[in-house]
């Protein structure tokens, strides 16, 4: 296991699971559900699912072909962390690409879809957490 995969959550992460490619469609369910109990709902709970979905997907496609996700509540937010051992040389979630590029897309959709988006990427493998706030009902 990566130093990028030993972080641990600032608590208690609510939802830890490693996964493939072949389990990427049950982590996204199982991310929905719990998101849904600590609050996200409508358009919020569904760009947040996608981000995390894109992330996971990256980790798949560029980090080795597995990765460890943990979601976890502090406080007034909701925080999920995707670590991989890839080194992080594809992230660039600050802009799009051009419409006629085939892909590209996914962290810009993971920062776009979330409050917070945070890469730490090295030679020990990548983490992104992305940071969604929860607002009262």
């Amino acid at each position: 296991m990566t130093a990028a995969r030993q972080r641990a959550p600032a608590v208690a992460a609510q939802l830890h699971a490693d996964f493939t490619r072949t389990t990427l469609t049950a982590l996204r369910r199982d991310v929905r559900r719990h998101a849904a109990r600590f609050g996200l709902s409508g358009i919020t709970l569904h760009r947040f699912v996608l981000a995390v979905h894109e992330v996971a997907v990256n980790a798949v496609e560029h980090g080795g072909g597995s990765g460890t996700l943990e979601l976890w509540r502090s406080g007034p937010a909701l925080y999920c962390r995707v670590t991989d051992d890839g080194t992080g040389g594809l992230i660039s979630p600050a802009r799009c690409p051009a419409p006629d590029t085939r892909s590209g897309r996914g962290m810009w959709l993971a920062r776009n879809g979330t409050d917070s988006l945070l890469v730490h990427s090295g030679s020990s493998g990548t983490a992104v957490t992305l940071l969604v706030h929860l607002h009262p009902a």
